[in-house]
């Protein structure tokens, strides 16, 4: 197991606010376009690696968390944001909160129990087809307990972490209708078991810098 840092940015407004994880994104995105890490664009090109900023909408509030140099980068700029544009609709910030921590990260001797608190996108083409070509619940549930496993190994070699045994889940999930990118898309909602410490918000599956997979524990009940 190892530890990485893990900043969080919530945004507050003097007024409701409306908006997706995406136009969050595209408005750090726009205004700071110098940062790679922003918007994983570099000479017009797209960057395939784990995002190390993450946006995401959560009850109503802008959050924007950063993952090590992600992190390093938002103490940087997380004070330029008087405002923010979402859509067609300008919010005034009044409140910014800000959390730096430590957090573990990592295969873990115990089981830990998540909700998806944002929908997870689970199916790539390939495994789409696969998925409803199951012959029944179990096997569908196997495919997506591989995929699981597999965005985690994913996240953790981004991380530079080697995980150093196997990783052992359950998956309880539904399917729910997305769009992304003008494009409808299965995603899944529920919860999951695993032996692996997964930090509050951190987003595991696809288009994660869009807001999808975000993870948080589950406490258990006294």
């Amino acid at each position: 197991m190892i530890d990485i840092e893990l900043f969080t940015l919530t945004l507050e407004s003097d007024k409701p606010i409306k908006g997706s994880a995406m136009q969050l994104r595209g408005f750090f995105a726009t205004k700071f376009n110098e940062y790679v890490l922003l918007h994983h664009h570099d000479a017009g090109k797209f960057v395939y690696r784990y995002p190390l900023v993450q946006y995401k909408i959560i009850q109503n509030t802008p959050t924007v968390i950063g993952i090590n140099e992600g992190s390093d980068l938002l103490k940087e700029i997380f004070f330029l944001v008087p405002s923010i544009r979402l859509g067609d609709v300008e919010y005034r910030i009044v409140h910014e909160g800000v959390t730096v921590r430590q957090v573990p990260f990592g295969l873990d001797d115990r089981f830990h129990s998540y909700e998806f608190i944002t929908p997870w996108l689970a199916l790539n083409q390939e495994n789409y087809h696969a998925f409803y070509r199951g012959k029944n619940s179990e096997e569908r549930r196997d495919l997506l307990r591989r995929t699981l496993t597999g965005n985690l190994l994913s996240v953790s070699k981004s991380l530079n972490y080697q995980v150093p045994g196997q990783i052992r889940s359950e998956v309880n999930v539904r399917p729910l209708k997305q769009r992304v990118k003008d494009v409808n898309v299965v995603a899944f909602t529920g919860t999951f078991h695993c032996n692996f410490e997964i930090p509050d918000l951190l987003g595991i599956g696809k288009s994660v810098s869009r807001g999808f997979g975000a993870v948080q524990q589950k406490t258990e009940k006294s």
